[in-house]
Formats: structure tokens, sequence, C-alpha cells
């Protein structure tokens, strides 16, 4: 296999794989717990993660643990004062946005009981279904952004890296833009094939591809 070569070995590769936990793991997150790793994967985007990982605890600290029904009593004016606080990050779009996440998640919660069981019984087969309804109900969450999110508590999905966009794009694998609707579904549909042929996670299989081919930006 090309992605063994390429890093040292089975036992390499297998290290590099990602987490994936069950469905009823998920479910145990709080809202908070999701509302907080949502908005650090909108401040990573386009950013340095190190230094936002660094900052986070000051996050927490300024937007009450990220409980959405706190999150969500705070005035204009108070997030715009946050989004100047040097201890945070200066970034007027995303301090706000983090305003219309936790509307998001109290939303979802009203209508399934909890936003972490919304994203739970959200199949794989579709999970760029779910991208996309995180992507219109929330803020900044298109692009790999929600995938990045959904990686990070352990939803089983695959990422729309570089290096997988230039594997289907070189094995002629997709006939729309990947951020179509059809383009998505073309893409959904091929993990869908390798997850039946090989019995692994979708998290896995894009790993396994993405070290496999081009510059191996995972």
């Amino acid at each position: 296999m090309r992605a063994c070569q390429r890093k040292g070995g089975e036992a390499a590769l297998k290290s590099l794989m990602p987490v994936v936990v069950s469905n009823d793991a998920i479910k145990h997150y709080s809202d908070a717990e999701l509302l907080s790793e949502i908005c650090k994967k909108v401040f990573q985007c386009g950013f340095v993660w190190r230094i936002v990982d660094n900052k986070w605890s000051a996050y927490e600290q300024a937007f009450f643990d990220f409980e959405p029904h706190k999150v969500l009593m705070l005035s204009p004016e108070q997030l715009q004062q946050r989004a100047s606080d040097e201890n945070l990050i200066r970034h007027l779009k995303k301090t706000m946005a983090i305003y219309d996440n936790a509307l998001m998640v109290h939303d979802i919660k009203l209508e399934y009981g909890s936003f972490a069981q919304f994203i739970a019984d959200w199949p794989s087969d579709d999970i760029t279904g779910l991208w996309s309804e995180l992507k219109r109900r929330g803020n900044r969450l298109g692009g790999n952004t929600g995938a990045y999110f959904l990686r990070a508590i352990g939803k089983d999905t695959f990422l729309l890296s570089d290096d997988i966009k230039g594997y289907f794009q070189a094995h002629k694998l997709i006939d729309f833009g990947f951020s179509t609707k059809s383009g998505l579904a073309q893409v959904q549909k091929v993990f869908n094939i390798w997850q039946l042929e090989s019995g692994l996670p979708l998290a896995e299989i894009s790993r396994i591809v993405a070290c496999s081919v081009g510059d191996n930006r995972i």
C-alpha cells in the first residue's frame, strides 16, 4: 500500500489514524462542550491553531464556558468588547459567530433534545448532508470547518483536503465542483463504496488516501 510505504510502514500509518468514537459516546457531550469546539474551529480556520489553543481558556472565561443560553444573553456591545479584548483574538466577525452558533445549538436542542443527539443520530453515509446543515444553520461553518469540528469530537467523517480533492480529480471521480450539492453527493457515494469494500471508518479511509498522494496535508 502506497500510504504505508510513504509513512514508514503499517504501524506508522496506523498511528496517524483519526480517533472515531461511537454515536453513544457523542451523545454524552454537553451542548456547551460542542459549542466550544465549534467556535474553536471557526477561529482556527485561516489562523495558527496553536495560538487559538493557547487562548482558549480565556475564551471559556469570557463566554461563560460556552453555555449556549448564557452566550445568548450577551448584547452586541458586549460581543464587540470581547472582539477587541487583547486577551482574545481581535476578529469581530468570528466573535459575532459565537453568538450565532450558540443560537444554532440552542434551536437544535429544542428540536432534538440536545445538539449532541442531533449530531449522533445523523447517518455517516450522508455526512456531507450534515456538513451542509451545519453551514446552513450556523455561521462560518462552510468549507472544511464543519467537518473539522466533527472530526474533533470523533464523529466519523472524511475531509475534503487538497490531497483528497487532487485524488478525486486525477482519477476522474467527480464531475462537479466540490462545494456543489452534486459534487458532494458524488464524493459521498465514492466514500460509501470504499467503506463497504474496506469495512473501515470514513475518517480512516480519508487519512489513508491523503497519505498516499500529494503533499500529505493531513
